[in-house]
C-alpha cells in the first residue's frame, strides 16, 4: 500500500511538472533559434531547411533511443535514477550547445541532448502514478501538463527578451535542468516499485513488450494512439508557413503560429487531465479530443486556413487543444502495464511516437509525390485521414484504465 501523504501538491507532482516544463522549453526553443543559429555558424540559406530537418531526424533518433534505454534502466535501477541520469545529461548537452562552431557539433549535441530528454516526462508519470492515490492520478497529470504552457511562454519569452541571443537560450535551458537536478534530491522512490526487489520476477525486460501477442499489441496500441499529435506538429504545424502559401494567406508567420500551437496543447493537457478525471474515463476523454481534432483538421483544408493570417492561427490553436493528449496517453502507457514494466512502457511508448515522425512525413511526401496525388495539400489531408484512422482504432481496443490498481506484474 502506498503511504498517504502524498498529495497533488507533493514534490513529486511539483518535480514532474518541472520536467514537464523543461520538456516543452527544448521542443519549442531548436525550432525558434535555428534559423539565427545556423546564419551564425555560416549555413548557406539554400541548406537550412535540409541541414534543419537533418538535425531534428538525428534529435528524434536521440529521443527513441533514449526512450527505450531510460524506459529499461527506470524499471531495472528505479524511477528516481531516470530522474537524475535524464536530466543531468540534457542539461550539460543543453549548454554544450551554447559553444558549438559547426554544423556537425550542433548535431552530435543535440542528439544526446535528445537521448538526455528523453527520460523526463515518461518516469515523472509513472513515479507520480504509483505514488499517489488513484483517484489523484489523472488530476496530478492536468497539473503537470500546466507546467507546459508556462514552458511554451518561457522559450518565446526567453528568445525574444535575449533578441535572439541563442547561445544564451541554450546556457539558461541548460541551467534550468540543473537546478531542477538539485530539487529531484529530496523525491522518493516508488515502494510499489521497491516492494519488487526482493521478489522473483523479471525487470525492465524489453523483450517481454514484445514475446506475447497481446501484451505486445497492448504496447503498440499505446504508441500509435500517440501519432495524430506528431501529425499535427510536424506536417501541419511545422510546414504551416508551406499551407499559407498554398491557401494564399499572406503575412503569416510560422514561429507564432508554432508558439500559438504549443500554448493551446497544454491547455489541452491539462483540460484532458481534469476531463478524464471528471468523467472517470481515459479512454473516452482520448476519443473526445480525437474528435476536435479532426474537426480542426477538417476546419483547416476546407477553409483553407480561414482566408487570413488571424483566422489560421486561431485553427493552429484549436489543432494544438486537440491534440493535448500527450500527458493522457502516457499516463494511460503507465497504467497498461505491471510495475515490472510499467517505465519500460510509459518511458519508451512517448519517445517512440516522437520516432514515427519520419515515418509520418515519409507517407506524405509518398502522397503528395507525382505517382500518387501530385498536390501537396491533398497529400496532407489524405495522411491526416489515415493517421486519425489508426488512431481511434487504437483507442477503441485500448481497454479502459481510470482508477486502475498498478500494484501487479507481468509474467
Amino acid at each position: 500500500m502506498q503511504p498517504k501523504q502524498y498529495s497533488l501538491f507533493s514534490l513529486p507532482v511539483i518535480v514532474g511538472a518541472l520536467g514537464f516544463f523543461v520538456d516543452i522549453y527544448d521542443l519549442l526553443l531548436f525550432n525558434m533559434v535555428r534559423i539565427k543559429s545556423f546564419t551564425d555558424l555560416g549555413v548557406a540559406k539554400d541548406e537550412m531547411k535540409n541541414i534543419g530537418e537533418n538535425i531534428i531526424s538525428w534529435q528524434m533518433l536521440g529521443l527513441t533511443i533514449g526512450g527505450i534505454a531510460w524506459g529499461i534502466l527506470g524499471d531495472k535501477k528505479g524511477r528516481k535514477s531516470v530522474l537524475f541520469g535524464s536530466i543531468l545529461l540534457y542539461s550539460l548537452a543543453t549548454i554544450a550547445n551554447g559553444f558549438i562552431t559547426n554544423v556537425d557539433q550542433y548535431t552530435w549535441i543535440r542528439f544526446i541532448a535528445g537521448l538526455g530528454l528523453a527520460g523526463e516526462l515518461g518516469a515523472s508519470i509513472t513515479l507520480t502514478s504509483e505514488l499517489l492515490p488513484k483517484e489523484k492520478r489523472g488530476i496530478a497529470a492536468a497539473l503537470i501538463a500546466t507546467s507546459g504552457v508556462m514552458g511554451t511562454i518561457t522559450a518565446y519569452s526567453v528568445f525574444k527578451l535575449s533578441n535572439g541571443d541563442w547561445r544564451l537560450c541554450y546556457f539558461i535551458g541548460g541551467g534550468m535542468g540543473l537546478a531542477l537536478l538539485f530539487l529531484r534530491a529530496g523525491v522518493l522512490e516508488s515502494r510499489m516499485y521497491d516492494s519488487l526487489k526482493h521478489v522473483n520476477v523479471k525487470m525492465g525486460n524489453f523483450l517481454m513488450l514484445l514475446n506475447k501477442r497481446e501484451r505486445f499489441f497492448r504496447y503498440l496500441r499505446g504508441i500509435l494512439i500517440g501519432l495524430p499529435v506528431w501529425y499535427i506538429i510536424g506536417v501541419l504545424i511545422t510546414f504551416a508557413d508551406e499551407f499559407a502559401k498554398r491557401f494564399e494567406i499572406t503575412d503569416f508567420d510560422q514561429p507564432t503560429a508554432l508558439v500559438l500551437q504549443y500554448a493551446a496543447l497544454a491547455v489541452g493537457d491539462m483540460s484532458a487531465g481534469f476531463l478524464s478525471n471528471h468523467i472517470k474515463s481515459r479512454k473516452k476523454t482520448l476519443l473526445i479530443f480525437y474528435a476536435i481534432t479532426s474537426v480542426f483538421i477538417f476546419l483547416f483544408f476546407v477553409l483553407k486556413g480561414g482566408g487570413t493570417a488571424f483566422t489560421m492561427y486561431l485553427i493552429c490553436m484549436g489543432l494544438g487543444f486537440g491534440s493535448g493528449i500527450s500527458v493522457l496517453y502516457i499516463t494511460m502507457s503507465a497504467e497498461q502495464f505491471g510495475t515490472n514494466l510499467r517505465a519500460t512502457a510509459a518511458i519508451s511508448i512517448p519517445n517512440l511516437v516522437r520516432g514515427c515522425l519520419p515515418l509520418i512525413l515519409l507517407l506524405f511526401q509518398s502522397l503528395r509525390g507525382e505517382k500518387i496525388f501530385a498536390d501537396y495539400v491533398t497529400g496532407a489531408w489524405v495522411t491526416g485521414i489515415i493517421i486519425m484512422i489508426i488512431g481511434f482504432i487504437s483507442a477503441v481496443f485500448t481497454k479502459e484504465s481510470f482508477g486502475k490498481d498498478l500494484d501487479f506484474v507481468e509474467r
